[in-house]
C-alpha cells in the first residue's frame, strides 16, 4: 500500500491529445517539392532547389521530428549547396502552445512558438537575437502544402525569402 502511494508522488509523462493530431497533415511522413525559381534572401542570385522531408513520430507520439534538405542550384543547373535541417516539434502543455527546435547546417539552432488556425500552421522564432524566423504551411483541398519562409532582422518586417508547394508522397 505505501508503495502505491510514494509511486502517485511521481510526476507522468503529460498525455497526447488532439493538440498532436492537428499537426499531423503538416508532417507527412515523405515529403518533396520543386522551387520554380528565386533569390533566397536579399542580394543572392536567382535559384532552382530540389527538396526531400521524412518525418517520424516519437515518444508515443508526443513529438514529431523531421529532417529536411534541399539542393541549390543556380539557373543554368550549377550547383551551389546543399542544406539541411533538422525539426522537433509537439505541443507545450504548460505554454498552451506549439514549440519547435530547429538546427541547420548553417550552425543555427533555434526555439520556435506556433499555432494552427484552420487549414494554416505558422511558427516564429522566440528570443532576442535576429535574424528572426516566420514559417508558414497552408494545407490545400487536393492535399498538397503552401510553405512560406520569411526572416525579420527586427521582428517587424518580414522579407519573404522563399515560398513553394510541397506534395505528399506517401
Amino acid at each position: 500500500m505505501a508503495n502505491t502511494a510514494l509511486i502517485e508522488t511521481i510526476p507522468r509523462p503529460v498525455e497526447v491529445g488532439a493538440q498532436m493530431e492537428a499537426l499531423r497533415p503538416f508532417h507527412r511522413r515523405h515529403m518533396e517539392r520543386d522551387d520554380p525559381g528565386r533569390g533566397h534572401g536579399p542580394g543572392t542570385p536567382v535559384q532552382l532547389a530540389q527538396g526531400r522531408a521524412s518525418h517520424h513520430w516519437i515518444q508515443g507520439g508526443r513529438w514529431v521530428v523531421g529532417d529536411y534538405e534541399q539542393d541549390q542550384l543556380l539557373e543554368d543547373g550549377t550547383f551551389v549547396l546543399k542544406w539541411e535541417l533538422h525539426w522537433v516539434c509537439g505541443w507545450d502543455p504548460v505554454a498552451a502552445e506549439y514549440k519547435a527546435t530547429i538546427a541547420d547546417n548553417y550552425g543555427r539552432v533555434s526555439l520556435l512558438r506556433g499555432h494552427i488556425d484552420g487549414n494554416q500552421m505558422v511558427f516564429e522564432s522566440i528570443g532576442d537575437e535576429p535574424p528572426y524566423l516566420r514559417s508558414t504551411w497552408i494545407l490545400s483541398s487536393g492535399g498538397k502544402i503552401s510553405w512560406r519562409n520569411e526572416m525579420s532582422p527586427d521582428g517587424q518586417t518580414w522579407i519573404l525569402i522563399e515560398d513553394y508547394e510541397i506534395t505528399p508522397t506517401d
